[in-house]
């Protein structure tokens, strides 16, 4: 009887590593790149996650970026553009205080933006570019990251 129980919580222990190998690649960070290629900036980005991936228009979808940074930033904006196919198809301007908690002392921090797409958002991959100015408008960083958008829901968002 030791033995059959013994080889369960060994059966159940390689199920419980087996799962987190699948589910542990899907929720790892988007790798992003600096657009001077070197990441010569004030503000170093870590990384880009994504709720959920692939984002579904229609629905909300949580975009946090992890960063860091080695002054205090009092305020600024947030630039984003988002290309489809290469061909820029929106773009718009975040007070960065609205996106994290300013003044933002020296350290890590996260960039949290959440956003409906409309429904009729055609799937497929997309590049967004990051352009961040402190408050005397110098760039603290600029970066960017792929995603991919899926299959809208069947609900129309008005």
């Amino acid at each position: 009887m030791e033995i059959l129980a013994e080889n369960r919580q060994l059966n159940l222990i390689l199920l419980l590593l087996a799962t987190a190998c699948l589910v542990l690649p899907s929720i790892q960070a988007t790798k992003v790149k600096y657009c001077d290629g070197k990441g010569n900036y004030n503000v170093k980005v870590h990384g880009v996650h994504i709720s959920p991936e692939p984002v579904t228009p229609g629905k909300p979808a949580t975009f946090n970026i992890s960063a860091s940074t080695g002054q205090t930033v009092s305020g600024g904006k947030a630039a984003l553009e988002v290309s489809y196919f290469g061909v820029r198809v929106h773009r718009e301007d975040h007070n960065l205080c609205e996106e994290t908690s300013c003044p933002i002392s020296p350290g890590k921090f996260v960039l949290s933006h959440t956003q409906t797409l409309p429904a009729f958002t055609p799937p497929g991959s997309y590049t967004l570019r990051m352009k961040m100015e402190d408050a005397n408008k110098h760039q603290l960083t600029c970066f960017s990251f792929g995603f991919k958008i899926g299959f809208g829901s069947s609900v129309s968002s008005m």
